[in-house]
This record gives structure tokens, sequence and C-alpha cells, in this order.
């Protein structure tokens, strides 16, 4: 028979009726000791004595991907460079939405910000019919016809043809006459490429362009892999896909929780820091590595809903780390709320907003930042052509089943929007330092000491250049812009999508 295991609230018990029996006696108990953290132990080598360089050194190196898995924040940032302790952030907000690229969302916002500065494409641009050096039609970037369409080319082999070693103009040829998955039939209409050459501004996202007016926008931000979903949500999380550049789950046999960790949560628990997934129906992005291992592999419930996230907010409750996902169960339905095509955008719009306004609300936000970005860029057009990246780990690209697939991953996937919102962001920012989704990942290291998990992490710059943490927090949040759905765009989307 196994020994019975004593929970938190029995311990509690027991310690209060002996209080009340050391009370009664006319004694002062003293208060019981803390009941001991079942987590694993943090690793003695974590907090190793580091001599930490100077900037200029630390990002030669990790220009010339010198860091690997293991390496720690103070010894892959200069010392210039705030981590831990004396970045006084507490609460850090990650949320991830689906399948837009920086030119679709952000590239008329040098118009609406009065700047001139923010990398934007060029008069007149525009793709041709087919790539390469045959002259063709060109078809403009154009503003966008309605509020959704139908689903854009995002595959492995598909962005790599729109990337066409950096002249970016594949994106008309891969998106024209696709039928993707969402309509049996679409019409010929809704298979024009010209729909990759859509772009947005204000006057559909308010909230969006408001925002980065206010805090920090970032405009070398680009995704991780030139492929789908799950691969780049999986560095967000772990700093590679573990070669994977299709949507399925990777083996993380080799990594057994606590001996070997896959991703920054494991990592979290170990330096008995918490944290917490919330999502708005459907798995949670951490699962696009774990897989059905979310449910045990930290001995605990792990996930909440939005309305968890909202009364936790509210009660100023939010772990150190949350990560707060849309209803991945209607990604590619006309009223979903990740933004993933053909979703109509503003709903996933109003849940972003409705997610950093409860931010705004809670008793945490003195000291709370929020990164707020794109898996990948579904399909849509983007002038930059990505640059070079450090090679995570020996994983050559496969796809579904062990295939093999040609490339390597030494190259960032197209740029994608990056918004940070803190007390402590910069009014109005720009930056314009190249991140990815591993930047984000460092930047929850560099706060609680924890090693890279690839050589991907830790060769990546954190965003720090969005924070000033010398200067007194803007506590009070501004006045933004609801974000109304647009009712006529809705019923159009339902009316063709569903």
């Amino acid at each position: 028979m196994k020994p019975r295991v004593a929970t938190y609230a029995t311990y509690v018990a027991f310690a209060a009726l002996a209080a009340l029996a050391a009370c009664s006696k006319g004694e002062s108990a003293p208060p019981p000791p803390p009941p001991p953290d079942p987590r694993p132990p943090t690793p003695a080598e974590w907090d190793r004595a580091v001599t930490r360089p100077d900037e200029s050194a630390a990002a030669a190196d990790r220009a010339a991907c010198k860091f690997g898995r293991g390496a720690l924040p103070d010894e892959t940032l200069g010392a210039s460079i705030p981590t831990g302790k004396d970045m006084p952030i507490e609460t850090i907000v990650v949320v991830m939405q689906e399948n837009r690229s920086f030119d679709h969302y952000f590239g008329r916002y040098n118009q609406y910000a009065g700047r001139t500065d923010v990398e934007s494409p060029p008069e007149g641009a525009s793709n041709p019919d087919r790539s390469g050096p045959v002259s063709s039609a060109t078809h403009a970037w154009q503003r966008a016809g309605h509020h959704c369409f139908l689903d854009t080319a995002h595959e492995w082999d598909k962005v790599h043809a729109q990337i066409a070693d950096g002249k970016m103009d594949g994106f008309y040829e891969t998106n024209h006459d696709i039928k993707g998955e969402t309509v049996p039939d679409p019409t010929m209409a809704l298979r024009d490429g010209e729909r990759s050459m859509w772009w947005y501004d204000e006057r559909e996202l308010p909230f969006y362009y408001a925002l980065a007016k206010e805090y920090g926008l970032g405009d070398h931000y680009f995704s991780s892999v030139p492929g789908p979903t799950w691969p780049n949500r999986m560095y967000l999380f772990a700093g590679t896909s573990f070669g994977l550049v299709e949507n399925t789950f990777p083996n993380i046999d080799a990594f057994p929780f606590p001996d070997v960790d896959a991703v920054v949560l494991d990592e979290l628990d170990k330096r008995h820091v918490d944290w917490k997934l919330y999502t708005n129906g459907g798995p949670p992005g951490a699962a696009t590595v774990v897989g059905f291992a979310l449910a045990n592999r930290w001995g605990r419930q792990v996930t909440g809903t939005l309305e968890d996230y909202f009364a936790d907010a509210a009660a100023g409750t939010l772990p150190p780390v949350v990560f707060v996902d849309p209803n991945v169960l209607k990604t590619g339905q006309p009223d979903g709320d990740d933004e993933h095509p053909p979703a109509q955008l503003q709903i996933g719009q109003k849940l972003v907003s409705d997610v950093t306004r409860a931010l705004f609300k809670s008793p945490q936000w003195s000291h709370a930042a929020l990164f707020f970005t794109y898996d990948e860029h579904g399909g849509l057009y983007d002038h930059l052509p990505p640059p070079k990246a450090c090679i995570p780990d020996d994983k050559t690209p496969i796809g579904k089943g062990g295939s093999v697939h040609e490339g390597a991953f030494d190259l960032y996937g197209v740029r994608v929007p990056f918004l940070v919102v803190s007390p402590y962001a910069k009014r109005s920012f720009v930056s314009h330092a190249v991140y990815d989704h591993a930047s984000i990942l460092r930047f929850i290291q560099a706060k609680h000491r924890l090693p890279a998990l690839t050589a991907r992490d830790a060769n990546a710059l954190v965003p720090m250049d969005f924070f000033d943490f010398q200067a007194p927090p803007r506590l009070v949040p501004p006045e933004l812009p609801e974000p109304a759905i647009d009712q006529g765009e809705l019923t159009y989307c339902m009316s063709t999508f569903r």
C-alpha cells in the first residue's frame, strides 16, 4: 500500500489546530514553516559565477553564433543590458496571433504616425505573375477589398518560393489559383493571388495602430522559420522546431522532464517561477511541443481559460510568466479570433484589446510587460528579405512521417508585427533591431536567469531597447479606441467562408 501524502490544505489545517492549541495554553506559537516546493531543485550550474562581457564583444559573438545550449543570459548579453533583478518587470504576458505579415498590417504606419523611419514597402511595390527573369504582368501592393479572404500559402516550400532568394516576388505566384482548405470550390475571384498583396491600416485596425503609437513597435521582427504555424510556435517555447517544417508533433523522447529541458516552461519550474497557459479555447501554443504530455508533464494543471486570465488579472494573481492564446478550435473559420484567414480580422483585434485592457486594470500593471506578435506571415506579402539566422541544433528539415525537405534552419521567416506594451516602454518607439520569437524566449530567460535551450535563443538579442527602466513608469494607461467589428464585413465573411 502506498503511503498517503498530506495535501497542502491538510497541512494548513493541522498548523491551524496546533496554533489554536498553543493559544489555549497561553503560549505564542511560531508560524509554521512553508511546505517544501514539490518542483525539481534548481541546478547549481544555473547560478555559476559569471563575468559579464562588454556588449560590443557579446554582440559580435552572437552575430557569429558562438553561443550554444546552456549559455546563461549574463554570458551572452553585455553588462549594459539589464538582467534578473535589474529588470523591474515582474509579470510577462505573451500574446501570439496567427498569420499576418508586417507590411500587410503596418506597411502604412509611417503615414499614420507622421514618420519616415519605419521600414515600409517602396513606392510602386508589386509582385509579378511569375517569379524569375522573364518579365510579366505585375500586381500592386494594394488596399484590401474585404476584412477576410481565402487562406494563403505558408508551407515551407511555398514560403521559400515567396522569399525567392531575397527578391520577395513570389507571393502572387504561390497564391494564385490555389483552393486552400476553407471553401470546397472557391470562385476564381476568391483564388486570385492579389489577395496576398492586400494591406490594412488604422481604418480597420484602430486599436493596433494606437497601441503601437503609445508604446513600441518592432519593424525588424521576423518569424523564426520560413514555414507554417507549429514550427514557429515551437521556437517561442523551445528555440527550435526539432527539425520540423510542418504542423506535426516533434519526438521529444530525448527530453524527459525534469532530467532534460525541452521548453522554457521546464526551466521555469526548476527555477521555481510560476507560469500559466491561458486559452480562449483548445490547446495552448506550448502543446505544439509537448503534445498530450501537457496534461501531466509538470504534475499539475497548467492551463486556464480566458475568463481565468481576466479574473487573475483583476485580482492581481497572474503568475510571473503568462502565455495567452486565441481559440485555435476556430482556426480557419470566418468568426475565429486568432486572425488566421479567412477570419474577419477585427474579431482578433477585439481579443487582443480585451487581454491588454485587463492588464491595464490589473494591480500588476505597474511592473508588467506584454509582448504581442504573430506566429508567421501566413503567405502575405512583405518586402523585406529575411536575414540569416543561427542554426539552433543539428536537426535537418523534415516533415510529417520523417519526409525530407531541402534547406536548413539558417534563415528567419518573413517579417511579422511585434508590439511591446509596458509602463516602462518608450512612447512611440520603433525598434529597428533584428528579433524573432527566440528573442521573447531569451527575455524570459534573462529575467529569471535561465540557460539557453538551443543556439538560436543563446544568440538572440533581447528586446530591451523598447524599455527605459530609468524613467518613471507611465502608470496611467492611455485612452485607446474601441476595436469595433464591422458587421457588414462580418456578414460577408460568414456567408462567403462558412
